[in-house]
C-alpha cells in the first residue's frame, strides 16, 4: 500500500519520538521510498517544528504534545552531559545558596557540587534532592507541589509560591530549547512558571545544555538569552554559533 506524504510524515514523527532519532537510509527502506523523498519529508517536518535535521537523519523536538522522560534523557548524549555538568558546577564560586533545576543535566550538576563546604540547595527535582540529601554540609530545600511523572519534579502554585520567598545566589537552569530569537523554552506551562520564578529569584543564572538544545524551540518561553550570565555547552556547538549567543549578553563556555 502506498502511503500519502502526510501518512509517511506521521510515521516518521512517531518513530523519532519512540526511538529518539531516525536515519534517512533506514526510513527509506522501511517506507519503501527514495532517500530524497525521506529528506523532503524531514525538511517539511523541520519547518513544522516537529523534528530537527542532522547529518543523515533527524531527532524529535520536544513540544506541547511531546516531551522525553527523565529516564530517556539519562541514555542520550551522556558523556557530553557529564562534561557540561562538571564545567557548570565549577562556576559555583562563592555562592552559598543555589537553585538546581529539574532534568538530567541539572541532576548531574547537583552530583558534581562540592560536598566539603556549607551549601543550601533549593530544587523542585526529587532526584536532585535525593542525590544531595545525605551530604553532610548540604541543606536541601525541596519545593512542594504536584509531581510530574515523566521528570519527577514539582510544579504548580505551591512550588512557585515557595520559590518566590527566596533569593538565591546562583540558579542552574535547564531548558528543552534555546534559540537567539525565542530565548529559553519548555513544553509545559507549569514547568515554565517554575523556571521563570527561579530566574527572578537568582542573582546569577547559568544555563547548561548539550548542543542539540540550541536552535530548538518549544511551546513556553520563560527567559531571554540576555537573562543568563553564562551558557555552558560542549564543543559540538560550533564556535561561530556560540559567538552569536555571546553577543546577546552571556559568556559562553564550550567544553
Amino acid at each position: 500500500m502506498t502511503r500519502t506524504a502526510e501518512e509517511r510524515q506521521r510515521e516518521i514523527v512517531r518513530t523519532a519520538r519512540t526511538t529518539g532519532s531516525v536515519d534517512v537510509t533506514t526510513l527509506a527502506a522501511e517506507l519503501g521510498v527514495a532517500k530524497e523523498t525521506v529528506r523532503r519529508d524531514l525538511r517539511v517536518l523541520e519547518d513544522h517544528g516537529l523534528l530537527r535535521r542532522t547529518h543523515g537523519g533527524a531527532y524529535p523536538v520536544e513540544s506541547a504534545g511531546f516531551e522525553t522522560t527523565l529516564a530517556f534523557r539519562a541514555t542520550s548524549h551522556v558523556p557530553e552531559k557529564r562534561r557540561v555538568a562538571a564545567a557548570a558546577a565549577e562556576l559555583l564560586g562563592d555562592a552559598e545558596t543555589v537553585f538546581v533545576d529539574e532534568g538530567y543535566t541539572p541532576q548531574l550538576i547537583a552530583e558534581a557540587l562540592p560536598r566539603d563546604r556549607p551549601l543550601t540547595v533549593v530544587t523542585a527535582s526529587l532526584p536532585v534532592a535525593g542525590a544531595l540529601a545525605e551530604a553532610e554540609h548540604v541543606c536541601v530545600l525541596l519545593l512542594g507541589g504536584r509531581v510530574r511523572r515523566g521528570t519527577l519534579a514539582t510544579v504548580d502554585h505551591w512550588t512557585t509560591k515557595m520559590l518566590a520567598g527566596f533569593v538565591v545566589d546562583l540558579a542552574f537552569i535547564g531548558a528543552n530549547g534555546i534559540s537567539r530569537e525565542h530565548g529559553l523554552t519548555t513544553p509545559d506551562p507549569a514547568v515554565s512558571e517554575v523556571k521563570a520564578q527561579a530566574i527572578r529569584a537568582a542573582r546569577r543564572v547559568v544555563f547548561a545544555g548539550v548542543h542539540t538544545k540550541f536552535g530548538a524551540v518549544s511551546f513556553c518561553r520563560f527567559a531571554e538569552v540576555g537573562a543568563l550570565e553564562t551558557i555552558v555547552t560542549s564543543t559540538l556547538l560550533p564556535a561561530s554559533e556560540a559567538h552569536r549567543y555571546s553577543l546577546l549578553g552571556p559568556q559562553v563556555i564550550r567544553v
